[in-house]
């Protein structure tokens, strides 16, 4: 008896249309219609969160910085972020979908993916009755993709935004992206589209049809992703729970700093944060990263490996210190400081006899003890209960 062929995969992904905004508009309707944003003010550095549709008709998009968006756009009305309201709203929409399937795989506050296969239905009139339910019973608008796997079913999604449902059918993934611009294919960024223009290629269908070994060549094991990819073809599951892969803190200044110490001090508070966050997961961190913005809005990020993985800030500060120095170069003012780590994995703390006794270990010891008296005291009283000392200026120590 012959195998039995696998069902094809039937993977929605959904994304609630200027979510923010359209939360807004719900709100207070009289926002229909008007170019408004969701976003921080111009006077303290802010960036817009979500622009509504007839924002972006003049060029107001997310990312923006607010000054920017009020200079294309002199008559955009700025609303504040209400991060309470819209997590409120993103929680019922993500019920809906858990009731729908349990294969469900929250991708951000307004984003899923939502797996039916086998379901007798079908995609495509699935994804229609979501989209009539969030329309319904939420009232909120959404854009809907369909196809046999996440990447397809995404760029899906963003080519029929706004309040589009477009769904590719088993087999057409390839002819599907194969007219579509390369900015759409995930993997392949500014730079790596400016090397592939060298060559000729400037469509998905273009890069489908480039020899898979010369990509591997070029762009290593990222090369064969983009051959894949371009051909429509991607295996990820849809999961339920997503690990935790990096934590990051990072902070905006209001006005640009250059002062070495002032961001030395910045960047311990940071290493400080993140220990914490790995230490509430029971996790470690092999890779330590620096992210630097310098103004307007260059920004480069450095990396570099711990000898042994940890959760301790003294031993993330040392690291990400050291990227600091190497990269702060003539003290140039700092727009942007972040602090993050990856390689997270679950500590193996038991020691060896001879281990256990060594001063360095002994000493490991008791800055765990210590971050852990410290964790407790912050997770009662709050963060700022206790601060070290080497958090504060001259000023501040001598008040």
């Amino acid at each position: 008896m012959p195998p039995v062929a696998p069902l094809p995969r039937v993977v929605l992904h959904v994304d609630l249309d200027a979510f923010f905004c359209s939360v807004e508009e719900l709100l207070d309707p009289s926002l229909a219609g008007v170019a408004f944003a969701v976003g921080g003010p111009a006077d303290a550095r802010g960036v817009i969160a979500t622009a509504s549709y007839a924002a972006r008709r003049f060029g107001v998009r997310s990312a923006l910085p607010t000054a920017q968006a009020l200079r294309l756009c002199p008559h955009l009305k700025l609303l504040p972020v209400r991060h309470k309201v819209y997590s409120g709203y993103s929680r019922r929409v993500m019920a809906l979908f858990a009731a729908e399937t349990p294969l469900m795989e929250q991708v951000s506050i307004d984003e899923a993916f939502l797996d039916f296969t086998g379901d007798a239905r079908g995609g495509g009139a699935i994804a229609a009755r979501l989209q009539a339910r969030l329309r319904d019973e939420i009232q909120l608008p959404s854009s809907f993709g369909v196809a046999t796997n996440k990447l397809v079913a995404k760029i899906a999604t963003n080519l029929g935004k706004p309040r589009g449902l477009i769904v590719v059918p088993p087999g057409q993934e390839a002819a599907c992206l194969a007219p579509l611009p390369l900015d759409l294919l995930w993997g392949a960024g500014p730079k790596t589209r400016a090397r592939l223009a060298e060559i000729g290629l400037r469509t998905i269908g273009d890069l489908a049809a480039w020899p898979a070994a010369d990509l591997e060549r070029r762009f290593g094991a990222a090369g064969l992703d983009l051959a894949r990819h371009a051909r429509g073809l991607d295996d990820r599951p849809v999961e339920n729970e997503r690990e935790t892969k990096s934590i990051s803190k990072e902070v905006t200044f209001g006005q640009d700093v250059s002062d070495r110490e002032t961001l030395r001090r910045t960047l311990l508070e940071l290493s400080d944060q993140v220990a914490a966050g790995l230490r509430a997961q029971g996790l470690v961190a092999r890779t330590v990263k620096l992210k630097l913005r310098w103004p307007p809005f260059e920004t480069i990020t450095r990396q570099t490996q711990l000898a042994q993985p940890s959760d301790l800030e003294d031993d993330l500060f040392a690291a990400g210190f050291a990227l600091f120095e190497a990269a702060f170069g003539r003290g140039r003012p700092v727009r942007l400081l972040g602090m993050g780590v990856t390689g997270l994995q679950t500590p193996a703390r038991q020691l060896g006899l001879f281990e256990a006794a060594s001063e360095a270990a002994a000493e490991d010891a008791r800055a765990a003890k210590l971050a852990g008296v410290l964790d407790k005291i912050r997770s009662k009283y709050g963060w700022d209960a206790l601060r070290r000392a080497a958090y504060l200026g001259e000023d501040d120590a001598a008040e």
